[in-house]
């Protein structure tokens, strides 16, 4: 086998930034060996003048800073023993001086007696004193040395990590402009791919589409079409729009820049926009290649809205920056870029208009279909038992969203493994979905019996008024077992797969939310603080009939829903109009109350029949319902509508196949003629 013999390029390794801490700490370790060699012996005043002056020991002395005072001692009485003990702190200084010091007790005092004593001695051994200044380097650095290299670390510290704390150019202060994009390129292994997104089928038809513009541009620009320069993905939390965004990276043999909004936004001013210009930069280099930015509402707000100043100005700068990249690149190069956001209402409009983001590609909750096959998806790595139907539990998570769909899988599998079972059954699936609604079960939450009836009766309302009430969700169960932080029971029901509601629809659900309320008021003619949650939900239910969708006679078709966040500091209308408003919302909920207990009063047996059954057995599934009260009248007035209309159209079916039989046979008689 041939040696390959190319060269390596040899990587040379970066400036570590420690060597800085280590050459400041070294610094400090030598100015207090120095400090050390410079250390004098310590006396006191009495040995002063009662040992060292009387034997014409003294050279000089110094008065140092007006506080301690340097003796220096002649070199040719180094040798005495009165000094045998001087090399100990001398070291390697010895012989110069000075050799002793102390500080005398009153300054005055001491050169007053210098004097005195000076004029007493002969003129040959007299020792000359100075006063000196001297600065004390060692002193000042042991005192303010150590809290200067703490700021320096603290300040290094803290640039590391506004840089990112990432490998490559934005790991370090000094390129902090640097894009902090993660590149998946085609030596990046990316598992994920358009078989693991499930129920979004038109998005990922246009995603693909975006996919194959890369692969095959002849093939849209020979007939004179141009590549669109963007898509945004439009949709709540957790439907799958990340998501689509790591399958396109492992379905694109391009390039792929990913990166948040949030990672353009640093407290310096011009980073946000430098961190732009340098992610367009390598993209040009790398193109081909797709550039992706999540939650880019951290960046793309609308400008001109907010009050704020300072940091809101940076955001625009990043912002306008953006836009000047994507009208400076041509979509031939094969740039493609690709955002996420789950708030399309705060973001700016020259962001969304075309030649930059062309296309808006909506990410919406998956409907019953799309939920079975998000089910499939995550199911595949789940040991599940024979009686597992996904269909029924995709009609039981209605309003789920991709998110959601895989924690209930995950939760299901926790579940069966802490029961100590060999594969995943069908209960499994119905307490994570139990757990994803209401939370953890409580079951060391001690509730008196007074409280375990009022709950019983309240949860047996909206049973009941669910049961009755035709336009009323089909109830699936109902529970007293609590749940959660506050959720001391709850009826759970399967909502429709609806778009549009009109007023008795409103009115129903508005009466099935109030049936816990009537109940009470009925059984114990008082009412609790349990209602609080159904009480919420009614009063923004009703104010929507009233203010959204134009479904009061005195307000008027008219809707004051301000998507635009044009009036976000007052009111689209006068107090007046306020005053219709609130009085039509009060005349809504109070008719449904009547209407309610109404009903209530009419079907008490039932009502306490079930409230019985809940305080025996604390669950009830529709079918336990139905050998409690029967059949719901509501379903069975659509079997039989639908066996009338089956019926009719099968006698239509047969009076116009017979009649075409008849038909045939006159066409083949012979004529009597």
């Amino acid at each position: 086998m041939a040696e390959n013999t190319t060269p390596k390029k040899d990587k040379k390794p970066g400036f570590n930034y420690y060597w800085i801490y280590g050459i400041a700490l070294m610094a400090i370790a030598a100015i207090s060996v120095l400090n050390s060699m410079e250390r004098t012996n310590e006396i006191d005043q009495e040995t002063f003048f009662g040992e060292f002056v009387p034997t014409n020991h003294v050279e000089k002395i110094e008065v140092v800073n007006d506080r301690t005072v340097n003796v220096y001692i002649k070199e040719k009485m180094l040798d005495q023993d009165l000094h045998k003990d001087l090399e100990k702190g001398q070291s390697l200084l010895k012989g110069k001086g000075p050799h002793y010091r102390f500080t005398p007790l009153d300054l005055e005092v001491f050169a007053e007696r210098v004097d005195e004593i000076q004029r007493g001695l002969p003129p040959g051994q007299r020792f000359t004193t100075s006063n000196v200044t001297k600065t004390e380097w060692g002193e000042i650095l042991f005192s303010y040395g150590f809290l200067i290299l703490l700021f320096i670390l603290l300040w290094v510290f803290i640039m590391r990590r506004m840089a990112g704390g990432m490998g490559g150019g934005g790991s370090q202060i000094f390129n902090i402009g640097k894009s902090k994009a993660t590149l998946f390129d085609r030596d990046t292994n990316v598992n994920v791919t358009f078989d693991d997104v499930a129920g979004l089928e038109e998005a990922k038809e246009e995603i693909m589409e975006i996919v194959d513009f890369l692969k095959n541009p002849n093939k849209y620009t020979n007939l004179g079409g141009k590549i669109p320069k963007g898509a945004i993905l439009v949709g709540p939390p957790g439907t799958g729009k990340t998501l689509i965004a790591k399958a396109m990276a492992g379905e694109a043999r391009v390039p792929f820049f990913s990166i948040s909004g949030s990672d353009f936004v640093e407290m310096f001013v011009g980073v946000g926009a430098s961190r732009v210009r340098d992610l367009f930069k390598q993209a040009r280099e790398k193109a081909p290649c797709i550039i992706f930015i999540d939650e880019i509402d951290a960046i793309g707000r609308a400008r001109g809205k907010s009050m704020m100043q300072g940091g809101n100005d940076e955001r625009e700068n990043t912002l306008n920056q953006l836009l000047v990249e994507m009208d400076g690149f041509s979509s031939k190069k094969g740039i493609i870029m690709v955002a996420a956001t789950n708030r399309p209402d705060v973001l700016d409009t020259a962001l969304l208009r075309p030649g930059r983001f062309d296309r808006q590609i909506a990410i919406d909750r998956p409907d019953l279909k799309g939920r079975e096959a998000i089910f499939e998806v995550h199911s595949k790595a789940i040991k599940m038992a024979d009686g597992v139907d996904l269909a029924k539990l995709s009609a039981q998570t209605a309003g789920f969203v991709g998110a959601d769909i895989a924690n209930v899988c995950n939760e299901a599998a926790l579940i069966a493994a802490r029961k100590g079972k060999k594969q995943v059954e069908f209960i499994d699936f119905q307490d994570a979905i139990d757990r994803n609604i209401g939370g953890l079960e409580r079951k060391n939450r001690i509730i008196s019996p007074a409280e375990r009836e009022i709950i019983a009766y309240h949860e047996a309302g909206h049973a009941i008024c669910g049961w009755y009430l035709e336009h009323a969700d089909p109830l699936l169960k109902v529970t007293i077992v609590p749940r959660g932080i506050a959720a001391l029971g709850y009826a759970q029901y399967i909502p429709k797969e609806q778009f549009l509601y009109n007023s008795d629809q409103l009115v129903d659900q508005i009466c099935m939310m109030l049936g816990g309320r009537v109940a009470e008021d009925i059984i114990f003619e008082k009412v609790s603080t349990g209602a609080q949650n159904d009480l919420e939900r009614i009063t923004k239910m009703a104010y929507g009939m009233v203010t959204v969708y134009g479904m009061s006679d005195k307000v008027g078709n008219v809707s004051f829903n301000d998507t635009s966040g044009q009036y976000q500091f007052k009111k689209p209308y006068s107090d007046e109009t306020s005053k219709i408003i609130d009085e039509e919302v009060r005349a809504i909920i109070d008719s449904c109350y009547e209407r309610t207990k109404e009903l209530l009063t009419e079907r008490r047996h039932e009502l306490e029949t079930i409230a019985e059954e809940l305080l025996d057995k604390e669950i009830l599934f529709k079918v336990d319902l139905e050998n409690l009260i029967g059949r719901r009248p509501s379903e069975e007035i659509a079997e039989e509508r639908a066996a009338r209309n089956g019926a009719g159209n099968a006698e239509l079916y047969q009076k116009s196949k017979s009649k075409k039989t008849a038909e045939n046979v006159s066409d083949k008689e012979p004529d009597e003629d």
